[in-house]
């Protein structure tokens, strides 16, 4: 599925500001603990902290 993308900048103390209709297509809810991981290339991957502990629990790996 092919989805718009969303255009966002970085203010001065490094913060940004998600879409809610982004957030709503990844499943996250407004007040989520959220796990930032640099994916390199200038990707980076957010993920459910819930999701992500227990990928970690169970396969080692997030």
């Amino acid at each position: 599925m092919l989805r718009e993308p969303a255009e966002l900048r970085v203010d001065d103390y490094g913060r940004d500001e998600l879409p809610i209709g982004l957030l709503g297509e990844a499943g996250i809810s407004p007040g989520a603990d959220l796990l930032a991981v640099s994916d390199g290339d200038g990707r980076i991957v957010l993920r459910c902290a819930e999701d992500a502990i227990r990928d970690l629990l169970e396969r080692g790996e997030l």
